[in-house]
């Protein structure tokens, strides 16, 4: 069996961020870090999905009478827009 040897482009600010992981003695080399980033956002939406899924199945369990309808008088986003209309209001402009 041989060895396929493959090689990746990267944009300027992903390399830069490996060689800052480098640098910082995080991994030993570039080739390392970037192994090791992409293991870690593997991992991350291995767990992401896993809890979709377990609040899908909880959804799921509950009997139809719990099941709150869906609103179709406002946008989904309109409850959101006036939180933070309102805490633009008390915060004399500023959201954040």
């Amino acid at each position: 069996m041989g060895v396929h040897k493959q090689s990746v482009s990267f944009t300027d600010s992903a390399f830069n961020f490996a060689r800052e992981l480098v640098e910082s003695g995080e991994y030993p080399n570039i080739s390392a870090a970037v192994s090791g980033e992409m293991a870690r956002a593997r991992a991350a939406r291995e767990r992401e999905k896993a809890l979709f899924e377990a609040e899908v199945q909880r959804r799921l369990a509950l009997p139809l009478d719990a099941w709150e309808p869906v609103r179709t008088d406002e946008t989904i986003t309109s409850v959101a827009r006036s939180h933070l209309a309102k805490l633009e209001i008390a915060g004399g402009g500023h959201t954040s």
